[in-house]
């Protein structure tokens, strides 16, 4: 179950890899200058994620329009989540979880996804300026995608 909504945001700090090589994406880094949308999604090079991402990329416009930074997150390894972005034309800025404490600090493990093993279930967690957890979205399953109308529905009244 999803972190519950009025919550502080736990920090965190992942790795993202860039065309500079490893970086820090640190939550903190927005607060008082920006909203954040946490797109928990389980694996890179999979059907629905890559729908997901891909869309969310050709509309990010959208997200920034409201003050949004958006953020992926997955248990993939920070090199496979830039081949995936490289190979799909992904905009997110990705991080990886590889160890998954953000997932489980934010309540979104998805045990034994396709017998694979814990993955992170597919969420949206939007994090005020200050924050505070103002959305939090676990889908039924991870074929299911985030209500993305209703997080910009609550961005809008942040911004």
């Amino acid at each position: 179950m999803a972190i519950s909504v009025g919550s502080k945001a736990p920090d965190f700090s992942l790795k993202s890899k860039t065309k500079d090589g490893l970086v820090d994406v640190k939550l903190s880094e927005n607060f008082d200058k920006k909203n954040t949308v946490l797109l928990f999604f389980p694996l890179a090079f999979t059907s629905v994620c890559t729908q997901e991402l891909c869309d969310i990329s050709q509309g990010i416009s959208g997200y920034s329009g409201l003050n949004a930074d958006v953020i992926g997150v997955s248990v993939d390894s920070p090199f496979a989540q830039e081949a995936w972005a490289q190979k799909e034309k992904i905009s997110v800025r990705l991080a990886s979880d590889l160890n998954k404490t953000v997932t489980k600090a934010y309540g979104v493990e998805f045990p034994a996804l396709a017998g694979i093993g814990d993955t992170s279930a597919r969420a949206a967690i939007v994090i005020d300026k200050k924050g505070v957890v103002q959305y939090a979205e676990q889908t039924p399953t991870p074929k299911d995608l985030p209500n993305f109308a209703k997080v910009k529905e609550v961005l809008a009244k942040l911004s």
